[in-house]
């Protein structure tokens, strides 16, 4: 039985990236470019897989895990050397290879699964992926005979006047029978003008020892490999638009999907309005007949359903089914909504939990609590948690109201039923069922705006007597 082996060339530097990092981990709508690459070898049944790394391979190695075989090239001498070095860690059984780049992020499943298989069926011993480009700078060139049959592919840089015309480029994606292959590769030679081992070399060797050398036309855009950050951004678009599209045939509305950016990590049920200036990103699930944005970013969080949320921040956050956020709030990290709970304008909460029904409408402030069922937060309420040194935590028991302008001065608690009166600032507890008020007395002094415009009058005299 056939085993096809996936070789995933990962170790290149990326020069024209002119980054610290890898180039295939360069991230395109949540995800590192080479996991899409992987994931479509994986989708297409090509589970085994060889990542040859290089420059920062273990980074590389991290970003994956331990689910692939590893081999490396150091130093980097070209795609054919490449392959060699992926050799000593391929499985004793593999005797078919997808040999892909690490930076194709738009390879589709099925392309794959069609370039094996008809490399299968025609006994070929190595098959390539072209495509046609109107305008193929910077690709290898297919030269073909009379007959259409594939004679070899031309590096750019080594090609003439006649080949530099051709537009039906080489992918860099091949399969190859595995023993005609390495077979081949120690013929290639790096009489070339960048004085590598160019993998595109054993397509010559194995035409000139009259092997069947076959070909799988592709669309240009699937194979477009990304060497420069406009590369990355065109990559980008195109997944965006792939992502959009799967959202509406499975039921959300996008009302503007040019103006909606949903990474490939996040989930959105059915019946879900996402408004312009939307971002989801990371692994973030939302839940059915939500209502998202306008201008809201939710990163690494779960919505429940009949959620609404316009022009806010969520950050890796909980949030509970019919809930109101926004406009204009901000949930940091560790913050858990229950059910029906109303976060308003301009509120931030940061690592709490508020229970069922809690109201916080405006103006408010609250790190480190724990706030229960059928709360009233009044507006200009903050919770002190931080003294200098330390965060403290504090509690607000079920169906307390909180009035206006309050500061909670952690670590407190108020009780169930209690109230504190506005503008008091809370340094004790509040027992259930009382009333907490902590402001100074207030005193009225009688004709304050004569006496004080008498004072300012004095005061100017004094002041030009003293420069006369």
């Amino acid at each position: 039985m056939t085993q096809v082996v996936g070789v995933v060339l990962a170790a290149g530097q990326g020069k024209r990236m002119r980054s610290r990092h890898p180039k295939v981990l360069h991230p395109l709508a949540g995800k590192p470019m080479i996991e899409y690459v992987v994931a479509a070898l994986r989708e297409a049944g090509v589970e085994e897989q060889v990542i040859v790394i290089g420059h920062q391979g273990e980074s590389v190695r991290q970003a994956l895990g331990e689910g692939y075989r590893y081999a490396y090239q150091d130093p980097p001498r070209g795609t054919g050397d490449a392959v060699l070095k992926a050799e000593a860690a391929l499985p004793a059984t593999a005797d078919t290879l997808l040999v892909v780049c690490g930076d194709t992020p738009l390879l589709q499943a099925e392309t794959l699964r069609r370039l094996f298989e008809q490399h299968l069926a025609a006994g070929a011993q190595a098959t390539l992926l072209t495509a046609h480009r109107d305008d193929p700078a910077g690709y290898g060139r297919v030269i073909r005979g009379a007959d259409g049959r594939v004679l070899a592919v031309v590096e750019e840089q080594d090609a003439g006047t006649a080949e530099l015309a051709v537009q039906e480029v080489n992918t860099g994606i091949y399969c190859f029978a595995r023993e005609a292959l390495f077979s081949a590769l120690r013929e290639v030679g790096t009489d070339n003008a960048q004085g590598e081992y160019y993998l595109p070399d054993a397509l010559a060797v194995l035409v000139r020892r009259g092997a069947r050398v076959a070909a799988l036309e592709a669309a240009a855009e699937e194979t477009m490999g990304i060497n420069s950050r406009a590369d990355l951004a065109a990559a980008t678009a195109v997944l965006r638009r792939r992502i959009n599209a799967a959202l509406m045939t499975g039921g959300v509305t996008l009302v503007d999907p040019a103006t909606t950016y949903v990474d490939a990590t996040v989930e959105v049920g059915r019946d879900t309005i996402l408004h312009p200036g939307t971002f989801l990103q990371g692994q973030t699930v939302v839940g059915e007949e939500c209502e998202i944005g306008p201008f809201t970013t939710v990163r690494a969080s779960r919505l429940g359903n009949h959620v609404v949320v316009q022009y806010a921040v969520v950050v890796e956050s909980e949030v509970g089914d019919g809930c109101q956020i926004g406009p204009f709030a901000y949930l940091r990290p560790g913050t858990r909504l229950a059910a029906r709970v109303k976060v308003g304008d301009f509120v931030e909460i940061k690592k709490c939990e508020i229970g069922e029904g809690t109201k916080v409408p405006h103006l408010t402030y609250l790190g480190d609590a724990v706030v229960g069922r059928g709360v009233n937060i009044g507006a200009g309420t903050i919770t002190c948690n931080y003294d200098g040194e330390r965060k403290w935590p504090t509690f607000i028991e079920d169906e307390a109201f909180i009035g206006s302008n309050t500061n909670l001065v952690a670590p407190v608690r108020v009780g169930r039923g209690a109230v504190v009166g506005a503008g008091s600032t809370i340094t004790k507890n509040v027992p259930p069922g009382s009333l907490g008020v902590a402001r100074s007395r207030q005193a009225n002094i009688a004709g304050w705006p004569a006496k004080k415009g008498r004072k300012r009058a004095e005061k100017d005299e004094k002041e030009e007597g003293e420069n006369a």
